[in-house]
C-alpha cells in the first residue's frame, strides 16, 4: 500500500487536515516509519489489522448506512410531495420546487455529520446553497408566469375600436413628427448657409433630431395598449427562458466552486484505474463518474476498434492492404493491383494508427490526471463543470478539428507519399507496380549520375542565380519606388502608386503570356527592335537573352509588391523621427540609412524571405514564357530547357514523362533546402524573435 497524506488539497491548492481519522493516523504512523522510528512497523500492521473495528470507520459505515436510508426514504417523500403540487405547478416550477424540497431534507439530516465526512460536508453546504437561493428564483418565475398569463387574457380582451384609434392616433403624430423634423433640418441648412454652425455640426445636428424623433415614437406606440401587451409579453418570455435559465446556472455555478473548494477523501493511494482502463477509452472516465468524457471518449473507442484499427489491418480498404500493402506495394498482386494506391492506403493506415494511439494516450493520461487528484484531494469535474470548462477552454480545439483534419489528409498524405515515392523506382516503364529502391534515387542526385545527371546540378545553379537576382532587383526595385512616390516634393502621388501597382493588380498569366508574345520571333517588340537598331533578336531562342528577359520580368511583376509592403511601412513612420534627424544635421543619405532601411526591413523582413522562396518555386513565369526553353538537349537532355527551374523541371519529370520516383526526390531536396534557409532567414530577422527595433 502506498504511502497517506496528513493533508489533503482542493482545486486551487488549498490545504485540508483529513476528516477521516482512520487515514489520518495511518499517515501519521507512515510518517514516523520514514523516521525511523522502530515501533511504526509493528503499529501500522496492528492499526490496518483493526481496520474494520476502528472507531471512525464503524461510525462512517453506520453513517452509509442511514444515509442511504434517508435517501430512499426522500426518494419516496418527493414523490409524494410532487403529486401534491402537480397540479398547480407547470414543469419547470415543479422541478424547482421539487428540488427546494430535496434541499431542505438534506440540511436536516446532514448537518449532524459534517465533521465526519467530507461528502456530508458537501452535501450539507451544497443544500444550503440551493435553499438560500432557489426560492427568489422559483419566486421570480411564478411572478413572471402569472404575469404572461394575464397578458395573453388582456391581449384577448383588447377592442378593435380602441386598436384602431391608437393606430390613427400614432400615425397622425408621426406624420407631425416628420414635419416637425422636415422644418427642423430646414433651419438647421440655413444656419449653414449663415455660417453660423459647421458642416460637422449641421451633421450632428440632423442625426440628434432622428434620434429625438425615434425616440418620441417610441413613446407614443406605448399609448396602443395591444402594443405594449405585446412588447411586456416578448420581455416576460425571455425573462422565464433565458433569465430562469441564468439565474439556475448562477446557483450551479456556485454548487460547482463550493465543490473545488471541499476536498475528497479515498483510500486508493496509486492510479491503477488508468492502467487497467487504457486499452478502453471511456471505461476510466466512467469509473470517475465523468459521463460526458465517458461518452466522448467511448466514440473514440469505436473510431479505434471499428475504424482506425480494421483499415490498418487490410479490411474497408479500397485496394491496398492497410500497412502490410504500404510494405508490399502489391507486390505479387492481381495486375488491376495498383502500388500507388496500396502506398497511399498504407499511409492513412499509419495516420488512423497514430490518431488511434493520440486517443489511448489522451484518455490514459485524462484517467491518470483525475486519479492523482483524487488521490491528493481534488475532486473531478460533475457534468456542469465540464461543459463550463468545454466552453471555455476547449472551443479553440474543437474549432480547430475540422481544419486540422483537413489538413492531415490534404497536405499531410501527398507530402508523405511524395517522400515514399522518392524511395520507390516508380517509372514510365513501372506506373502500375513498382518496388521500394531504398536511397538510390539521393545517389543519383548526389553523384550526378543516371537520369538526373549533370542535369539537376545546373539547373539548380540557374535556380539559385534566377532566386538571388530577380527577388533581390525586384525589393530594390520596389523599395526605390516606394522612397520616391513617398517624397513631400512628389506631386500627384496617388496617380504614381495605381501606376505603380498595375503589375500586382493584373493577373501575373496575362502579362507574362503578353511578353511572351511580344518577344516571340514575329512579335512587337522583336520587330521593333529590329527596325531600330537593324539586329534580329530572338529572345526567347538565345539562352542568355531568355534569362535576362525572365529576370527583368519578374522584377517587373515583383516590385509591385515590395512596393506595397514598402508604402505601408514608409506612411506609418512618425515624422518626428526625420525633423530630430534634420536638427542634428543628417544628411538624406543617413535618413535613409539609419530611420527608413531599419524600419522598413523590421517590418517586412519575414515577407521578404517569402519572396526569395516564392520565387525560387516560380513554376508559372517559367512555363508561360517559354516552357522552359530554348532547349540544349546536348546539354540538359531532352527532359529541361536552359531556363528550367528545379520546379519545372519536376513537373516535366514527373508530369509529362512519368518520372515520379526522382522527381519526388528532387522534391524533397529542394524542400528540405527552402526550410532551412527560411529558419535561418525568419530566425534572424528582428521581427521574428520579437526584438525591439
Amino acid at each position: 500500500m502506498g504511502k497517506y497524506s496528513e493533508l489533503l488539497y482542493d482545486d486551487i491548492g488549498t490545504s485540508y487536515e483529513r476528516k477521516n481519522k482512520y487515514l489520518l493516523e495511518l499517515a501519521r504512523l507512515q510518517k514516523r516509519l520514514t523516521q525511523n522510528d522502530s515501533q511504526a512497523a509493528e503499529l501500522i500492521k496492528k492499526h490496518k489489522s483493526n481496520k474494520k473495528v476502528h472507531p471512525y470507520n464503524v461510525a462512517l459505515k453506520a453513517f452509509k448506512k442511514e444515509e442511504a436510508n434517508f435517501l430512499k426514504t426522500l426518494n419516496a417523500k418527493k414523490k409524494v410531495y410532487s403529486n401534491e403540487i402537480k397540479s398547480k405547478n407547470d414543469r419547470k416550477s415543479l422541478q424547482m420546487k421539487v428540488q427546494l424540497f430535496d434541499a431542505n431534507e438534506k440540511i436536516k439530516f446532514y448537518e449532524a455529520y459534517t465533521n465526519l465526512s467530507y461528502e456530508a460536508k458537501l452535501a450539507y453546504e451544497a443544500s444550503k446553497i440551493i435553499s438560500n437561493q432557489l426560492p427568489e428564483i422559483i419566486e421570480t418565475y411564478e411572478v413572471n408566469r402569472n404575469r404572461l398569463a394575464e397578458v395573453n387574457e388582456q391581449l384577448k380582451n383588447v377592442s378593435g375600436d380602441a386598436e384602431s384609434k391608437a393606430n390613427a392616433s400614432y400615425n397622425e403624430y408621426k406624420s407631425q413628427q416628420n414635419a416637425n423634423l422636415k422644418e427642423q433640418k430646414i433651419a438647421l441648412k440655413e444656419k449653414r448657409r449663415s455660417r453660423l454652425i459647421s458642416e460637422k455640426a449641421l451633421k450632428n445636428g440632423i442625426v440628434a433630431l432622428k434620434r429625438t424623433r425615434k425616440d418620441e415614437l417610441g413613446q407614443k406606440k406605448f399609448e396602443s395598449i395591444s402594443y405594449s401587451l405585446k412588447e411586456e409579453k416578448a420581455n416576460l418570455k425571455f425573462v422565464l427562458s433565458k433569465g430562469i435559465k441564468r439565474e439556475r446556472n448562477v446557483l450551479k455555478s456556485n454548487i460547482s466552486d463550493l465543490r473545488r473548494k471541499t476536498p475528497i477523501e479515498i483510500e486508493r493511494t496509486s492510479p491503477f484505474v488508468s492502467k487497467l482502463t487504457a486499452v478502453l477509452p471511456g471505461l476510466g472516465q466512467f469509473l470517475n463518474k465523468q459521463y460526458l468524457k465517458a461518452i466522448l471518449f467511448t466514440l473514440a473507442t469505436l473510431f479505434i476498434y471499428v475504424i482506425a484499427i480494421p483499415y490498418a489491418l487490410g479490411f474497408g480498404n479500397y485496394q491496398g492492404q492497410g500497412i502490410a500493402g504500404l510494405i508490399s506495394l502489391a507486390e505479387g498482386g492481381p495486375k488491376v493491383a495498383k502500388s500507388l494506391i496500396f502506398m497511399i492506403e498504407g499511409i492513412v493506415a499509419i495516420l488512423l494508427l497514430v490518431f488511434a494511439v493520440s486517443l489511448f494516450l489522451l484518455s490514459y493520461f485524462d484517467v491518470r490526471k483525475v486519479e492523482k487528484d483524487l488521490i491528493k484531494g481534488t475532486r473531478q469535474r460533475n457534468w456542469f463543470e465540464t461543459i463550463t470548462k468545454i466552453k471555455q477552454d476547449g472551443f479553440p480545439y474543437l474549432v480547430s478539428l475540422p481544419a486540422l483534419m483537413v489538413i492531415i489528409f490534404i497536405v499531410i498524405v501527398p507530402i508523405m507519399t511524395t517522400i515514399l515515392l522518392s524511395f520507390t523506382g516508380m517509372d514510365p516503364k513501372h506506373q502500375s507496380k513498382f518496388t521500394w529502391v531504398g536511397i538510390d534515387n539521393y545517389k543519383l542526385i548526389a553523384t550526378g549520375t543516371g537520369l538526373a545527371g549533370s542535369v539537376f546540378w545546373s539547373i539548380l545553379g540557374w535556380t539559385l542565380i534566377w532566386t538571388l537576382t530577380a527577388t533581390t532587383l525586384a525589393i530594390l526595385v520596389g523599395f526605390l519606388l516606394a522612397i520616391i512616390a513617398n517624397n513631400d516634393r512628389i506631386k500627384g502621388k496617388t496617380f504614381f502608386r495605381v501606376v505603380y501597382l498595375l503589375p500586382w493588380a493584373v493577373p501575373a498569366f496575362i502579362t507574362i503570356m503578353f511578353f511572351s508574345i511580344m518577344f516571340s520571333a514575329d512579335g512587337s517588340i522583336t520587330q521593333l527592335i529590329e527596325k531600330i537598331f537593324r539586329v534580329h533578336l530572338e529572345v526567347k531562342n538565345d539562352p542568355f537573352l531568355a534569362r535576362v528577359t525572365l529576370i527583368l520580368l519578374q522584377t517587373w511583376l515583383g516590385s509591385s509588391y515590395v512596393f506595397l509592403l514598402s508604402t505601408g511601412v514608409l506612411q506609418a513612420i512618425p515624422g518626428d523621427l526625420y525633423e530630430a534627424a534634420q536638427i542634428d544635421g543628417a544628411t538624406e543619405w543617413q535618413k535613409l540609412k539609419r530611420i527608413t532601411l531599419p524600419i522598413v526591413l523590421f517590418q517586412t523582413a519575414p515577407l521578404l524571405v517569402g519572396q526569395y522562396t516564392f520565387n525560387f518555386n516560380n513554376f508559372s513565369i517559367i512555363y508561360l514564357f517559354n516552357s522552359g526553353g530554348p532547349f540544349n538537349p546536348s546539354k540538359y537532355g531532352n527532359l529541361a530547357g536552359t531556363t528550367d527551374l528545379l520546379i519545372s523541371y519536376i513537373y516535366k519529370l514527373t508530369m509529362e514523362n512519368q518520372y515520379q520516383s526522382i522527381g519526388a526526390a528532387i522534391t524533397i531536396v529542394i524542400s528540405a533546402g527552402l526550410m532551412i534557409f527560411a529558419f535561418i532567414g525568419f530566425k534572424n530577422s528582428k521581427a521574428f524573435k520579437e526584438e525591439r527595433l
